[in-house]
């Protein structure tokens, strides 16, 4: 079966403090997506735990509204405005009626350029956030993530750092201020739009956030960090004496996405284990049933990414699990995938991309990646040609190259 897959363009427009505004729009549904990015993740924090705190905080509290006032505000118009923060980026997302956008965006500029950062809301914040470590800490798929990315990259680096007590502890006003200050700037701004826009939407961005220079103009210097991977790569840690399952997590590092192999892998990784299909859900979840699901997936990271299978399974089955792992990786690389495995796998990542296009709001989110990655559409219809042409031959060299058993980090925690 031929799918033609086509990337809708988007506009651009740039408001007049020279912040670009990157839109698809929409007129299906009266909803609209208003998301502004600042590269304001851990990548870019001194002190660990600052990037999230204050992303999170923003919206806690101004010079003028408190978390509650700021909240109702929102509610009132059956809004949502989402906060999260990444790796590389932060985003504040509003979500809302086409016909209320007028009234929340003084809302959302106040939170973005006018936080308070408040004591009382930080000591709040420390305390609920470390309850939740306390209560995450007993799970032992939580401590193999944190564990798993540690030895990838180093506890250092902002891929493998993890949260602490010591580190909630250490948090204080004048750090959140002063990343926030030197982040969330207007120079350093970018917003993604998508849906169903009023026809005023450009010169009311530009009344709330294109007409100064808001938090002045800061160059930011992407710093290149060295990743130190551990020595030692087989890892058991006895986490919870009383629990029934464990958690099993088998990674290695891997180039990042503008490597040439890295579209080709998404094909492997696929027939590996990237649907519910795959090589490793049929034979330990269907045949074993050692799981309910096994997984790998590639992360993608700007500096660097890794492959990871993770699954649950049994206390008594995971180092079974382990060995079957080990042998669907073998066997990719000793046989060629079948055509009709192939076929399949080509159609299903093709259809899961038409449905990841239906509509703006997921067209948006597909161009964000590209321009914050700065890649263009070339790199989207390559990935397509990838998929459609892989050969099996390419596989099993691929194969080959990256599922060598020594290569991977293999860690159980039960």
């Amino acid at each position: 079966m031929e799918f033609d897959v086509v990337l809708k363009p988007y506009e651009k427009h740039v408001l007049d403090n020279g912040i670009p505004v990157y839109v698809v729009p929409s007129d299906e549904q009266e909803t609209l997506q208003l998301e502004l990015v600042f590269p304001a993740g851990s990548w870019y924090e001194t002190e660990s735990l600052v990037a999230s705190a204050t992303n999170f905080l923003m919206k806690n509290g101004t010079s003028k509204h408190s978390a509650l006032e700021i909240n109702e505000q929102i509610e009132y118009y059956g809004a949502y405005l989402n906060r999260a923060s990444h790796h590389e980026n932060a985003t504040y997302t509003l979500h809302s009626l086409t016909k209320h956008v007028e009234k929340l965006l003084p809302t959302l500029a106040e939170v973005v350029l006018d936080p308070a950062f408040s004591e009382e809301e930080l000591a709040t914040y420390k305390q609920n956030m470390k309850q939740r470590l306390v209560v995450s800490l007993q799970k032992c798929d939580f401590v193999a993530n944190r564990y798993i990315d540690k030895y990838l990259f180093g506890e250092f680096h902002p891929y493998g750092r993890v949260s602490s007590m010591m580190a909630y502890d250490a948090l204080q006003t004048e750090d959140l201020r002063a990343f926030y200050k030197k982040q969330y700037t207007f120079n350093n701004c970018r917003i993604f739009m998508a849906g169903n826009l009023p026809a005023n939407i450009i010169p009311l961005l530009n009344q709330y956030f294109g007409s100064s220079e808001w938090n002045g103009r800061s160059e930011l210097l992407r710093p290149e960090l060295p990743i130190l991977p551990a020595e030692e790569k087989k890892h058991r840690i006895f986490n919870d004496e009383n629990g029934v399952q464990g958690a099993v997590r088998i990674a290695r590092p891997f180039p990042n996405r503008y490597h040439p192999d890295f579209p080709k892998m998404l094909v492997l990784n696929t027939i590996f284990g990237g649907y519910f299909g795959s090589r490793l859900m049929s034979n330990i979840r269907e045949d074993k049933g050692y799981t309910y699901g096994i997984y790998s997936h590639i992360y993608n990271f700007r500096q660097s990414s890794a492959l990871n299978i993770q699954t649950e399974a049994g206390r008594d089955v995971c180092e079974a699990t382990v060995a079957e792992i080990y042998k669907e990786l073998d066997i990719l690389q000793r046989e060629p995938v079948p055509e009709d495995e192939l076929l399949l796998v080509r159609n299903y990542m093709i259809g899961s991309i038409l449905g990841d296009l239906d509509g703006a709001f997921q067209v948006i989110q597909r161009w964000k990646n590209l321009i914050l990655n700065d890649l263009d559409e070339n790199y989207f219809y390559n990935n397509i040609n990838t998929i459609k042409t892989i050969s099996a031959a390419e596989l099993q060299m691929l194969a080959q190259r990256y599922f060598n058993k020594e290569d991977f980090y293999e860690l159980v925690v039960i």
